[in-house]
């Protein structure tokens, strides 16, 4: 995507995508096939609650029919269960962990996506990170935690001065597809959109089908 971006690392094949599904805490597999069969071009494994052993058993239960469609399996927070799993990557947030040291654990071609709440953080990325997820763009009850609201105008500067893809999150629907991407982004990722639907499959359907059509 970007001319700049250090090639210390393999580039993994699909760094980012256009819908990116990010699981709630307590999702089961058949939430998570749903939207892989609704067309969501990456998955993140997030489950707060979940013990390392028992997500890396989710992880490696869902990953043959992952890699079988071509989508990604990336796991938030933890290294380990990235590492243990064999998945396709790792998300961290700012206070979770060490960019730099989760860049040499890594497998080469495994994908490091890392949180973006503010302009000064792209400063401290190292060289290595494959995209960000910037926001919170709204405010979401799914993170309550979360660092203020950046709006669309806030995206849109993280984006321009980002070296490497960036996907959008944070309160996120499908109605804000088109401002998504007119701020810049590769890819939208979602929680709730796709894990509060009534039919998940068909919301992720909509959601890939307005990503193209926008």
């Amino acid at each position: 995507m970007s001319g700049d971006r250090p090639m210390g690392r393999e580039r993994a094949s699909r760094l980012v995508p256009g819908v990116y599904f990010v699981t709630p805490d307590g999702a089961d597999e058949a939430l998570v096939l749903a939207a892989m069969r609704g067309g969501a071009a990456m998955i993140q494994l997030r489950d707060k609650r979940a013990t390392d052993a028992e997500l890396t058993a989710r992880a490696r239960r869902l990953l043959p029919a992952l890699r079988a469609a071509g989508v990604p399996l990336i796991i938030n927070d933890r290294l380990e269960v990235a590492l243990a799993a064999g998945a396709d990557g790792l998300h961290i947030g700012q206070g979770d962990g060490d960019a730099a040291e989760a860049l040499t654990a890594l497998a080469p071609g495994q994908m490091l996506g890392l949180s973006v709440e503010a302009l000064a953080h792209l400063s401290a990325m190292p060289a290595g990170v494959d995209h960000i997820g910037a926001g919170p763009v709204r405010s979401t009850a799914t993170k309550p935690d979360h660092a203020p609201p950046i709006g669309f105008d806030g995206l849109a500067e993280i984006t321009r001065a980002a070296p490497v893809p960036t996907v959008a999150i944070g309160g996120l629907k499908e109605a804000d597809v088109v401002a998504t991407r007119m701020a810049g982004c590769t890819g939208i990722a979602v929680v709730s959109a796709i894990s509060a639907a009534h039919d998940p499959e068909s919301a992720t359907r909509a959601l890939v089908r307005a990503w193209r059509q926008g």
